[in-house]
């Protein structure tokens, strides 16, 4: 993401992240396309996206695809184009049987309203109680990682990001659905 030219700069945060994470660099790959710019009010254009994501599935032999849902989590707009290009790729006939055929699966994390997004570990209940194909809960432990890792990202970490650190559901709980 080059948003506030700072491009370079979280690459390097990205990496750092990710390396907290047990994911080595050789793994991560960053798309800086000019007609994909870093910007959470720019809409991608869904074919072009959903052409370097195919790309990249089969050239890494990928089986499972995480991504946003149509909410974006945060209504970002880069989230959303995500979501827009795999539904695109994934649903038009042809490329679904591709992805069939690469047994690749796509994951939705599932947007919340903004209570429920900011209650933390109070919303385990409700979280278990709804529908959902996969749920994920952290442990203290692997939540401290995950805080870890997003502090990595120092250019981004405005006071909002703070709060979003220390209440967010999302630091450890984690429901998503099939596509």
């Amino acid at each position: 993401g080059n948003y506030y030219n700072q491009g370079e700069i979280r690459k390097k945060e990205l990496e750092q992240s990710c390396f907290l994470l047990g994911i080595p660099a050789s793994d991560v790959t960053v798309l800086d396309h000019r007609d994909l710019p870093d910007n959470p009010a720019v809409e991608w254009d869904t074919q072009l996206l959903a052409a370097f994501v195919l790309k990249h599935i089969e050239a890494n032999n990928i089986n499972l695809v995480v991504t946003f849902d149509a909410g974006g989590v945060s209504g970002h707009a880069n989230h959303i184009s995500l979501y827009a290009a795999l539904r695109y790729k994934y649903c038009c006939s042809e490329i679904f049987i591709h992805f069939l055929c690469l047994g690749c699966r796509v994951l939705l994390l599932e947007s919340v309203n903004l209570f429920r997004k900011y209650i933390s570990v109070l919303d385990v209940p409700v979280s278990c109680l709804l529908p959902r194909d996969a749920l994920f809960i952290l442990t203290e432990e692997e939540t401290e990682q995950a805080r870890r890792a997003m502090r990595c990202h120092r250019s981004q970490l405005l006071w909002f990001r703070h709060i979003y650190m220390l209440f967010s559901r999302y630091m450890m709980i984690n429901s998503l659905r099939l596509l």
